[in-house]
């Protein structure tokens, strides 16, 4: 397909039916860095809640770093994979402390950031600043892959081609939006990561062990009792939280 053809579609579907979303009425590097952590792995309908209480409890980088790590967990339980809150709190402190609280500059050097990679320090660059650079998430790299017909090898490069200078911003959010419609069953494309089944796994686990551990402190057999997970099951989910610090252990008892 033509380039300027390609172009003159996306818009033109964004322009119809493109979504209103929360974070796309903002230009604060902080609220598009935490709708960024939030959307990892998570369906927008799930997140818009989520954000907009968090930004109204914590509506700056600062509020964050100093916020205790408990009321970070229990404001995020529910969003799955807490070593996300975990780690935001952890990049908020960084950005406070090391960055006087600049964001975009925190995110060019993203690197020292606890769970911020390099699409997450394009996106929030994009979406805060219109810069024109590119940054490719599933829906992107699918519709890049069937609209040109295209490998994965070829995805970035495309990508940079495609781009209309000076309206990176809305590129970007007018890619991701055509993606909705243009999916997997859709293309037979499939995503290069896949979400294992949350029901029965060590991930629905972790989230019980943490609503527990977010009224009090218990002991293994407590949590044991609670839970009816198998001990030697138990003991290696137990060993992982406690070695990404997501919890800790004092006096034989568990707390966050």
């Amino acid at each position: 397909m033509d380039i300027r053809r390609f172009q003159k579609k996306i818009f033109s579907h964004y322009e119809e039916k493109g979504r209103d979303l929360p974070w796309r009425r903002t230009k604060d590097p902080y609220k598009i860095l935490l709708s960024e952590i939030m959307l990892q792995q998570t369906q927008v309908d799930r997140v818009i809640d989520y954000y907009k209480k968090w930004t109204k409890k914590w509506p700056a980088v600062k509020k964050l770093a100093n916020a205790s790590r408990k009321d970070i967990l229990k404001a995020w339980m529910g969003l799955g994979y807490n070593n996300r809150a975990i780690n935001l709190h952890k990049t908020a402190k960084i950005i406070s402390d090391h960055f006087k609280g600049n964001i975009i500059n925190a995110v060019q050097n993203h690197e020292i950031l606890p769970g911020i990679g390099p699409y997450t320090s394009a996106a929030v660059q994009i979406f805060a600043k219109n810069a024109d650079i590119v940054t490719i998430d599933t829906n992107i790299r699918r519709v890049l892959m069937h609209e040109f017909n295209i490998m994965d090898d070829k995805v970035p490069e495309m990508a940079k081609k495609c781009l209309p200078k000076g309206k990176s911003r809305i590129w970007h959010n007018a890619l991701m939006d055509y993606g909705q419609i243009l999916s997997s069953r859709k293309t037979g494309i499939k995503p290069k990561t896949q979400q294992t089944k949350f029901e029965g796994s060590d991930r629905q686990v972790r989230a019980r062990i943490m609503r527990l551990l977010l009224k009090k402190s218990h002991s293994f057999t407590e949590l044991k009792d609670s839970l009816t997970v198998k001990t030697s099951r138990l003991n290696k989910i137990i060993e992982k939280m406690l070695k990404e610090k997501v919890i800790k252990e004092k006096n034989k008892r568990y707390s966050i």
